[in-house]
């Protein structure tokens, strides 16, 4: 099978272990305390508002966001809950879990709200920075331009330090686990622990590449409107967000299609230096979880096709 006939496969790294996720399945493995690997799994539910709306360019991209933002927020609950806890001691959590099963929903919308807090953050803060500027930058072009250098430099500096905490840096590691394993697919080569390890933990579909993409999405979306008044200002990056986000996830597809192409594949460069920032080379331990979560989704996608194709034929 060539890879543009290979089922397209994402993942996220959690806490201690790898999520990916398939057409009909989301997949976790996690290490636990005692060394073993536990698996937390959800069904892909088809919602066919949805499903349509993901058929729309531009307007795809921000329903695939949120969506992810939900989906991965229980993933990565379920990890920080159990990657240190012995499981003997599994009976503390499952106390717990009566009470958190209420709030299934709204681990998702945490998740979602917490998305959005952080890309109004970064939309804003460099919009009041910039002004600072403004007796030395007064024109709208020069604006836009500091504006996008402050949101570039805040984000880097949020991604470095953040990975310079112990834990963060583990799941870094695991981000870097899970490109590997994700390249050593799409090549076609035998999923083990040495083919990972050989293969790029950069990869063109990245969200970190998305993130920067909406740096640079932004600054030529607001060359498009004014920067005066600043109420006016702020109330057009609000508005403009969704824009933003869509716009980037389809400059995102377009690097990925093109990345084998000797000229275009340039293009997809920045976002893969800043994965130099937000992956690190993991260990064989974890590129051990990463491949274990990606063959169990594999096992589940298959037996979910499988049953499809069977009920077709009766």
């Amino acid at each position: 099978m060539s890879n543009s006939q290979k089922p397209v496969y994402g993942g996220q790294a959690v806490v201690e272990g790898v999520m990916f996720g398939g057409k009909h399945h989301y997949v976790t493995a996690v290490r636990r305390k005692d060394r073993s690997v536990e698996y937390f799994h959800l069904p892909r539910k088809a919602n066919p508002a949805l499903t349509s709306l993901k058929k729309i360019p531009f307007l795809r991209g921000i329903i695939a966001i949120i969506e992810a933002s939900a989906n991965g927020s229980k993933h990565l609950n379920f990890s920080t809950e159990r990657f240190d806890v012995d499981p003997k001691d599994d009976d503390t959590i499952k106390e717990k879990e009566v009470s958190k099963l209420t709030m299934y929903l709204g681990v998702a919308a945490i998740g979602v709200i917490s998305f959005l807090f952080g890309k109004f953050a970064f939309t804003l803060v460099p919009v009041f920075l910039a002004v600072l500027t403004k007796p030395i930058f007064p024109s709208d072009f020069a604006q836009v331009l500091v504006e996008g250098f402050f949101k570039l430099v805040l984000l880097l500096c949020y991604i470095y330090f953040v990975s310079l905490t112990p834990l963060i840096k583990r799941v870094f590691q695991y981000h870097g686990a899970e490109h590997k394993v994700i390249n050593t697919y799409e090549s076609g080569a035998e999923l083990t622990v040495e083919n990972v390890q050989a293969h790029s933990r950069l990869h063109y579909r990245c969200g970190s590449s998305f993130i920067l993409f909406t740096v640079i999405v932004g600054v030529f979306v607001y060359m498009l409107v004014p920067t005066t008044p600043l109420w006016l200002r702020v109330v057009d990056r609000l508005l403009l967000i969704p824009v933003v986000l869509g716009i980037s996830f389809e400059v995102l597809q377009v690097t990925n299609k093109l990345r084998d192409i000797p000229v275009l594949k340039y293009l997809g460069y920045p976002g893969l230096w800043l994965q130099l920032l937000t992956t690190k080379e993991p260990n064989n331990d974890q590129v051990e979880v990463a491949i274990l979560s990606f063959n169990e989704l594999l096992r589940r996608e298959k037996e979910t096709e499988y049953e499809i194709e069977n009920k077709e034929i009766v």
